[in-house]
C-alpha cells in the first residue's frame, strides 16, 4: 500500500534537540552553511526545543520579541543572539578556517 506524502507526519527538528550537545551540534552546522537567515530559524528552533518561555525568561526578552527575531528569514542584532546562545547553554566561537 502506497502513502501519500500528506500523510506522513511532520518533522520537527525542536524534537530531535535534547540536550546542550545537541543544540550546538545543530547551531555549528548551520553556521558552517554560511547563511545569517537560517542562523536566526535556527535559533528559534533550538528555542522551541528548550522552552520559549524559559528561554525569553533568561534572556530578558519578551516571548513575542523572540518569536520575531528568530523566525525565519529574521536579521536579529547579535546582542539577541548572544543571549539566546546563553540561555540555550551553548556559545559562538570562532576557529580558524583551515581546521575543516
Amino acid at each position: 500500500m502506497k502513502k501519500r506524502i500528506a500523510d506522513l507526519p511532520g518533522f520537527d527538528m525542536a524534537q530531535q534537540l535534547k540536550s546542550e550537545e545537541d543544540i550546538a551540534a545543530y547551531i555549528t552546522m548551520v553556521i558552517e552553511d554560511g547563511d545569517a537567515a537560517e542562523l536566526a530559524h535556527a535559533l528559534g528552533v533550538a528555542a522551541k526545543a528548550r522552552g520559549m518561555s524559559e528561554v525569553a525568561k533568561a534572556t530578558g526578552i519578551t516571548r513575542e520579541a523572540l518569536y520575531k527575531a528568530l523566525k525565519p528569514n529574521a536579521k536579529p542584532r547579535f546582542d539577541t543572539i548572544n543571549k539566546v546562545c546563553a540561555a540555550l547553554g551553548v556559545r559562538l566561537i570562532a576557529q580558524p578556517a583551515n581546521l575543516h
